[in-house]
């Protein structure tokens, strides 16, 4: 059997599950739109306001976690911080106090790896199981469903869960037992992290050298130096288009997660410290809100010379 009819097959058996998705922000409204479209039966709870394609909808609006809880067989959280998963599942009228035994739990935001091994634990406490699933791919990725996803939990419900995964994204990997789909997301952040700063001291340093930013660019996409940051980001830099697909602040969450691991760890991350670094000055400026690749913004400051400016 190909590929291709084996995930058409994984996905009819799945397709009787009821889901419920907590989180409906940037990340979390067009990731349930795509199970929505997928034809699943979706309960949905959001403290923000719900976003028009999932109010005009089949979705079924919620009062709380607790009922996306006891209505669902699966239950999808994606909320900003370690803090919000801890409050959607254990605090008032959470999905804790909503789920029976059997149901699973999935957790796609993305936090502490150390707070999910807690929390894991609690939910399996009450005959239920629990994977973490963070995502990258953006905004763009969520719409388009090709989110990277990143699995830690119990290989059978990885197996049970996948073709739900597979309606939202296109790499989907196991990488361990709970908490290590967060650690290697966390991984994932201090790449784009330190990528990002690569890419921007180098149009920094050609476009004041008094070369073409974007020809560079262009240049250096065919070579060893190519990559999707300098592809997606570094055409950002040069256009100073900064609306955000992902915030700053966000980013700023997900490396204060790598240093505060890392020295509970015992590891030195000198690079990332320096990017959290260049995202505070952002921020100090105004930019919490501006897109990632804006931490070309500190190193332009600091040159007191833009990228794309003429030298």
């Amino acid at each position: 059997m190909s590929a291709y009819y084996l995930k058409k097959l994984r996905q009819k058996m799945t397709s009787k599950l009821k889901l419920g998705f907590v989180g409906l922000g940037i990340m979390g409204a067009p990731m349930a739109s795509q199970l929505i479209k997928a034809g699943f039966e979706v309960f949905v709870y959001t403290r923000s306001k719900v976003a028009p394609e999932i109010a005009q909808s089949t979705a079924i609006q919620c009062a709380n976690a607790a009922e996306v809880a006891n209505k669902a067989d699966v239950v999808i959280i994606m909320v900003p911080d370690t803090p919000d998963v801890e409050r959607v599942l254990f605090g008032e009228n959470g999905i804790e106090s909503g789920l029976s035994k059997g149901k699973v739990v999935v957790d796609m935001s993305s936090i502490s790896p150390i707070a999910t091994k807690d929390f894991a634990k609690k939910i399996n406490a009450l005959g239920c199981d629990y994977l973490d699933a963070p995502v990258s791919g953006g905004e763009v990725g969520a719409k388009n469903a090709t989110l990277s996803i990143m699995v830690g939990g119990d290989e059978k419900i990885f197996e049970k869960i996948k073709p739900i995964f597979e309606l939202m994204g296109k790499n989907i990997n196991l990488v361990g037992g709970n908490g290590d789909g967060q650690t290697a997301k966390v991984a994932n952040q201090i790449i784009v992290a330190l990528n990002i700063e690569a890419v921007a001291e180098a149009l920094l340093f050609a476009s004041k050298a008094g070369a073409d930013p974007a020809k560079v660019r262009q240049a250096l996409m065919g070579g060893f130096a190519g990559s999707k940051i300098l592809e997606v980001h570094g055409d950002r830099m040069v256009k100073r288009t900064f609306d955000p697909g992902f915030r700053i602040e966000l980013h700023q969450k997900d490396l204060n997660l790598a240093l505060n691991s890392a020295r509970a760890l015992g590891v030195s991350l000198p690079n990332t410290a320096t990017a959290q670094e260049l995202f505070n000055s952002c921020v100090a400026h105004g930019g919490r809100a501006w897109d990632h690749s804006a931490m070309a913004k500190a190193l332009e400051m600091m040159a007191n010379y833009e990228i794309g400016q003429k030298a």
